[in-house]
């Protein structure tokens, strides 16, 4: 019986990455030893075990024969004869391929280190055309390491590209994109996961509505960088280096949908593109099983970002519509993600990155302001009901008309 670490911590220790898991490999033994030794069973779909202290998963090296359609089509095969070259040459990408041993002696059959050093994403053996989910991640780690400098071999993008076109890619659960898609936009680069998916062939039949978006022009005056598919790629970049939380990622990809439907004959203009926004967001969102607060925030930037663009311009009445449309009294930090998602739109366009975005600051202060309304206070003068949620109203619009026009007299100044 031997153990050897394997994977993400492996590769991610000779590339002097950050990693916080580790997983193992144990070759030699049988489900019967590892439990008489104290590991405890858990795996569903092959044995894997917890170990008795650190609680770290070990797994018994196997081999896997494809029997069906997706993820869930293998039969494995996990004898005391399996070696961990066997178990090795099944995973996704040489990188993840390399294994090392109780002494520290790395076991590298399929030549990983020299592709972590020539930067390289490649599959490790044709079996990598058997499970869909590797186009998935293989998009996932050229976003995570898309800094360091890494591309996607040509040779990998033609399977994950033959797994396109053969259906493979059809067979993915909704659970499994959803997870794959939620880790990649938490990652460094995320529009490289949806560039990747793009370069596949796999963005059309999974984010369709995102796809759509790519050749589709917008007025140069203000989308100097035309494409809307290259304005979505450009404000999620903005987007990733604003916030670090994954909703925020999510919404702005998902701002102009509406886009990829204007009739040709409009083109460039984008009219009411923001209400035909929201059904795609939802038919999106309901597909992959996107959490509901995810859904909610992208349904919110979609229906009224252009609102925010034009902030300064409101009416005090528009701007406490805006406020009370979004639920911002009860809900602010979701008015503030809001926000972000805004200024990344906004930002996400050529020339425009550092431009700044006093708008988000005119909506913050406001709704700060609004805020200051007591509702104690209405109680005791006697308002209930719908009085009083007309005098909470009527004050917050006060405040908003004297706010505006202390700004306007500022600028005037």
């Amino acid at each position: 019986m031997k153990t050897y670490l394997v994977g993400g911590a492996v590769r991610d220790k000779l590339l002097g990455y950050p990693f916080h898991e580790k997983d193992w490999v144990v070759v030699g033994a049988t489900p019967e030893i590892m439990e008489q030794q104290g590991f405890t069973p858990v795996g569903k779909d092959f044995p894997v075990f917890l170990h008795p202290k650190t609680k770290e998963e070990y797994a018994l090296a196997r081999t896997e024969r494809k029997t069906g359609r997706g993820y869930a089509g293998f039969s494995f095969y996990c004898g005391e004869d399996v070696t961990i070259e066997d178990d090795l040459i099944r995973r996704d990408l040489t990188i993840n391929a390399i294994a090392e041993d109780e002494t520290g002696k790395l076991v590298d059959p399929y030549n990983g280190q020299q592709d972590l050093i020539d930067k390289k994403l490649r599959h490790v053996s044709d079996a990598f055309l058997e499970d869909p989910v590797r186009i998935l991640r293989v998009a996932r780690f050229a976003a995570r390491y898309h800094h360091l400098g890494f591309t996607i071999a040509d040779e990998t993008i033609a399977l994950m590209r033959t797994m396109v076109g053969n259906g493979e890619v059809d067979h993915l659960v909704s659970e499994r994109v959803w997870k794959e898609t939620q880790r990649a936009l938490g990652e460094a680069a995320p529009d490289i996961f949806i560039q990747s998916l793009r370069d596949c062939g796999a963005l059309e039949r999974l984010f369709p509505e995102i796809d759509a978006l790519f050749g589709v022009p917008q007025t140069a005056i203000h989308h100097p960088e035309i494409d809307t598919g290259i304005h979505t790629l450009m404000s999620l970049q903005q987007a990733a280096k604003m916030s670090n939380e994954i909703c925020v990622r999510f919404a702005t990809l998902l701002h102009d949908l509406g886009k990829g439907t204007t009739p040709k004959e409009e083109w460039p203009r984008h009219i009411a593109h923001e209400e035909r926004s929201i059904q795609l967001v939802k038919n999106l969102c309901d597909r992959i099983a996107a959490p509901k607060d995810y859904k909610e925030l992208a349904l919110m930037v979609a229906h009224w970002h252009t609102h925010s663009h034009r902030a300064l311009e409101l009416k005090p009445a528009t701007l406490l519509k805006v406020l009370q449309a979004n639920d911002a009294f009860r809900r602010p930090e979701r008015f503030k993600q809001f926000l972000i998602c805004c200024e990344a739109d906004a930002r996400g366009r050529t020339g425009f990155e550092d431009r700044d975005y006093p708008q988000a600051e005119y909506f913050r202060k406001a709704l700060e302001l609004c805020q200051t309304v007591n509702a104690k206070d209405i109680s005791a003068r006697g308002f209930t009901g719908k009085e009083f949620g007309d005098e909470v109203s009527r004050l917050r619009l006060e405040i908003l008309s004297d706010y505006k026009k202390t700004i306007i007299a500022n600028d005037e100044k």
